[in-house]
């Protein structure tokens, strides 16, 4: 018997990285799975973007698990998207239990210098996306009578870093989202939480500019050629964690031994806690 077994969860960004990682592992503690991706370019990232073949890698990997899975083309900028993926949920399933706020994007560049364009993109994106997903499930947890939400916040969520003043704001937002919300829902036996993780080894991180600007000295720097610098991100000595560590933290709380804990903040970072004030 899984932990999850008869749930049905919507994960926001699902074509890859976190997102993929956590569909998996819902899948494998017996929940049915909704992802959702953008699966096209949005203009929001210097990065290569999930496809559409992205998300038929997801749901091949979540019905080798035995669970099913269905895949939504959506963008999570588009509340009118998103109540289709609600819609689409509860057809096929009856119910949402769950909900991961996942979808996110970072464009880096010194606040004086972004585009206003650019800073539209990532907070419509990292945080009115976040309020999107909450707005077209939250009702339906409430006729249930029960729900879990989880969003993905970020290390920079605790403090803060030069050329990511977008990122850097969206994740703070999603940070007070959270805490107001879990107080809107927490009568209807909702809960909602956030995880704070530092560097994760996906293609977010894996890209020209992150990498440019932990090894400025090099034209085209490669994941390997960054890493060490990479570690001064964090206190334990590694530079980045895998979707993987995420999604075993998120499962914790999605698990009955989690259900008194909402508006709380969950930091998966290497120890960067230790250096910011509690």
């Amino acid at each position: 018997m899984g932990t999850l077994d008869g749930q049905v969860a919507i994960i926001t960004g699902g074509g890859r990285g976190q997102g993929r990682s956590h569909a998996v592992h819902l899948a494998r503690a017996g929940a049915s799975i909704v992802v959702c991706d953008v699966a096209t370019d949005p203009g929001t990232a210097r990065y290569e973007s999930s496809t559409p073949e992205d998300l038929a890698e997801t749901v091949r990997l979540v019905e080798a698990e035995d669970q099913r899975c269905i895949a939504v083309h959506a963008d999570v900028r588009d509340h009118a998207q998103m109540v289709a993926v609600a819609d689409m949920a509860v057809a096929e399933f009856g119910k949402i239990d769950i909900l991961l706020a996942n979808a996110g994007v970072m464009r880096m560049n010194a606040v004086h210098l972004m585009e206003p364009g650019d800073w539209s993109d990532v907070i419509d994106t990292n945080l009115t996306g976040v309020f999107n997903a909450m707005h077209v499930c939250i009702p339906h947890m409430i006729t249930n009578g029960y729900g879990r939400i989880v969003a993905t916040a970020s290390t920079m969520a605790r403090g803060a870093a030069g050329n990511c003043s977008a990122y850097t704001a969206s994740k703070w937002g999603v940070v007070g989202l959270v805490k107001a919300a879990a107080q809107d829902v927490a009568m209807h036996n909702i809960t909602v939480n956030a995880v704070a993780p530092t560097a994760v080894g996906t293609r977010m991180i894996f890209n020209d500019d992150l990498l440019g600007f932990f090894r400025p000295d090099l034209e085209s720097p490669t994941p390997e050629d960054a890493k060490e610098a990479m570690k001064s991100l964090n206190v334990l000595p590694v530079a980045w964690l895998e979707p993987a560590d995420i999604s075993r933290s998120i499962l914790f709380l999605l698990s009955d031994d989690a259900k008194y804990m909402t508006g709380a903040v969950l930091d998966i970072n290497a120890g960067h806690s230790a250096r910011v004030p509690t």
